[in-house]
Order: C-alpha cells, then structure tokens, then sequence
C-alpha cells in the first residue's frame, strides 16, 4: 500500500476543510516546501496536494506555487483542483507533477475525462469520485459536494474500463476523524478489480491504515492534527 500524506492549499497557505466546507478552514503554520521535506525525510515518495481556490474556482489558481513545490520536492505529487482542460492538465503535468486529479469533470463531461486518461495515459491521471451514501447506495456529488449527480459510485466507474487509479472519498467521514468506510471499500475492491484504489476519508489512527486493503490511502488531518507521524503510519501500511 503506497501512503499519500496530504497537504491542502488555500492562498499558498496549509489548511484543511471540515467535510469540504469552505466556511471551515483549519488553518496551520507550516510552510508548503517544507512540509513536503518533513514528507521526504520521513520516508514518503508520495505526497497529494490540492488546490483548493482552484477546486473553488473550476480553474487551477496556484499553478506557480505547486509548479515549485514538484520542481524542488524530493518526492511525487499527485495534484488536484479545478482540471477541466486539456492545458491546465498538460501544463501540471509539464511542470514536473506525476499524476494529475480528475474530480467533478469526470461526472460533468465524461468524454473530455476519458479523453484525457487516453492521450496521457492512464498512469497519469487520476479518477476523483466523492460518495454521498444515500439509502444505502454511493450516490457521487460533484462541485465541491454541493451538488448530487443521479450517478452511483458504480454506474460512474463503468463509464472508464481504462482506468488504473480510483481515488474514493466518503465524504461523510471525511475529516472527521471516525474512521473509514470499510465496507464501501471492501466492495469497491470486489465490483473494480482492474483499478487501484486510492481510500481517502476518515482515517484517525494506525489501526485505522492497518485495517485497509486498498492500493493506496490519503491522509491529511490524522497528519496534521498529530495523531501519528509519517514514519509510523508508512510501518504501519508496510
């Protein structure tokens, strides 16, 4: 399992988003290039990073900074925020990042998504499906989930046979601090076999990485907020 330490950007500042809320900012002191050294020196070779005033935006708005934090960074960046053309992704991934994150667009504009794993491949752009459970079944929500599409996590997944990397965030634990969704996990692994699944949500401790079974997890605030350290929850997914 590859760990992804997570680290938001809002202004060229650290923060985090209680449950996506925009209104609930969480700001922190660390300066971005640095974070990303305490990443590297703990033994990452991953970090993700997103750009939230370009998530906000629906058009990347930090490109010169995340341009310089993957120049200088001692490890890759996958790199999320507002994608919806075929330049903001060229121009990222020219700038040095390793993989791109395709979110709502994928939802919005399929054939635009699609056309964008099959002309830089598919180990370059990322697949970004929010879940909403509603009666029991993902339901995805786009635009920073404020909007429910009529799509479940599983009818959106068919739509893309050529993926390879699946980034699933339930937001109703995300940033909470209660856990993953297990169960949605287990059965997007199960229903998706050709794709690697990134978990991203809930995580709060050790056990919480110790019990998953996915290719990858992101994790931001359980980082941030001091529950454990890099180093630990690289041994604890090793």
């Amino acid at each position: 399992m590859i760990l992804y330490p997570a680290m938001d950007l809002m202004g060229g500042r650290v923060v985090r988003l209680r449950q996506g809320r925009f209104d609930e900012v969480t700001g922190y002191a660390a300066n971005p290039a640095d974070a990303l050294a305490d990443f590297a020196a703990e033994g990452a070779e991953w970090a993700h990073v997103v750009d939230l005033d370009g998530a906000k935006a629906g058009e990347p708005a930090q490109h010169a900074l995340i341009g310089r934090l993957a120049r200088e960074a001692k490890l890759k960046l996958q790199v999320g925020g507002g994608f919806r053309t075929r330049e903001h992704v060229a121009r990222m991934l020219d700038a040095g990042v390793e993989r791109v994150v395709i979110g709502s667009l994928a939802i919005k504009q399929p054939e635009r998504a699609a056309a964008f794993l099959d002309e830089f491949g598919s180990d370059r752009i990322i697949l970004s499906l929010d879940i909403r459970l509603a009666g029991g079944l993902p339901i995805v929500v786009t635009n920073g989930w404020t909007e429910a599409s009529e799509m479940s996590l599983w009818d959106a997944a068919s739509l893309y046979p050529q993926v390879r990397h699946l980034l699933l965030t339930d937001i109703g634990v995300d940033g909470m601090l209660a856990g993953p969704n297990l169960s949605l996990l287990q059965e997007a692994a199960e229903r998706l076999p050709h794709a690697q699944i990134q978990a991203s949500g809930g995580v709060a401790s050790l056990e919480d990485l110790q019990s998953l079974r996915t290719a990858g997890v992101i994790v931001g605030k359980a980082l941030w907020e001091g529950r454990f350290t890099v180093a630990e929850a690289l041994r604890a997914v090793a």
